[in-house]
């Protein structure tokens, strides 16, 4: 198996013992870039290839992979297959508000399906999916102390769905005996207004850490609090007690029996394919202000 991915997700995937190599694109990458790489790929001569992002950029490496028309596909001399993205369920869903996806719309299981023609079962396999450093975890869990340590991921690709500031700061004032730890990036400069909750028990690690050394961190946490983010379906595939904030965006959703889904149901959901927006709703926001912290609160008690 070799797999090809963004740079910066290269370290997520290396360390997993059934991939053999990871190629990395460059964020941005050209098409000159790509189509060179689609060469170097060619020259492996694999047997089956799965486009399972199915979008231009993996458009252009499957042009190589498997020919003009997909004419190696239909000479047998590669088994190809391209996950759907729906577009039509897509159309009828944010033109005229039909939703004919299953709910919850698991994406993983979307990303494994396809592959029930190769005879592999649409079923998620045993966690862990994603291999850390022990010895990392160990540092980071030795770090923190003794007190009991959650994982916060307040932000996330658009401002919909994020869960409001005020919420976080109630999470963490309900909870004085738990030392909180803040995941995020550089540009997530509102983490200061969290951190004001509870200085001396929240630590900023915005901007500080790699993904894989995030991954670490929610390793070494008790639980993970996470918007519709990354680093929640990062929980996911190393196993870790996740609850999952879910707001606007439909294609999202986790799937591991140890995430906890917390949601309203509202007729203006899913708003949009990303939860960029615009919210359509007369209270800004309903759909994640509407998520209580004593209701978060009473459920990460629970788990600890």
């Amino acid at each position: 198996i070799h797999w090809v991915t963004r740079d910066e997700f290269v370290p997520l995937i290396s360390t997993h013992p059934q991939v053999r190599k990871v190629w990395s694109v460059p964020k941005g990458a050209g098409f000159k870039s790509l189509w060179e790489l689609g060469g170097k790929l060619e020259a492996e001569g694999f047997t089956h290839v799965y486009d399972a992002p199915n979008n231009l950029r993996s458009h252009i490496l499957s042009l190589r992979l498997n020919g003009i028309f997909g004419w190696r596909d239909w000479t047998g001399r590669v088994k190809f297959l391209r996950r759907s993205i729906y577009r039509w369920k897509r159309f009828l869903l944010f033109k005229l508000r039909k939703n004919h996806f299953p709910k919850p719309f698991s994406g993983q299981f979307a990303l494994l399906e396809p592959l029930a023609k190769w005879g592999i079962e649409a079923t998620a396999p045993a966690v862990p999916q994603l291999f850390l450093d022990s010895n990392d975890v160990y540092k980071l869990k030795s770090r923190f102390g003794t007190r009991p340590v959650v994982a916060l991921a307040p932000s996330a690709s658009y401002p919909l769905k994020r869960w409001p500031v005020e919420n976080w700061k109630a999470l963490i004032s309900a909870n004085p005996e738990i030392t909180f730890v803040l995941l995020g990036g550089p540009e997530d400069t509102f983490f200061s207004e969290i951190v004001a909750a509870d200085p001396k028990r929240v630590i900023n690690m915005a901007g500080k850490l790699s993904l894989l050394e995030s991954a670490s961190v929610v390793a070494a946490s008790k639980v993970l609090v996470s918007n519709d983010t990354g680093l929640l379906h990062v929980a996911e595939q190393i196993g870790k007690p996740c609850l999952a904030l879910m707001g606007p965006a439909p294609f999202g959703f986790p799937s591991r029996p140890k995430t906890q889904i917390f949601e309203i149901d509202l007729a203006c959901r899913p708003c949009s394919k990303h939860g960029q927006g615009p919210c359509v709703n007369p209270e800004y926001q309903k759909c994640m202000r509407d998520i209580k912290p004593d209701a978060v609160s009473r459920a990460l008690r629970s788990l600890l």
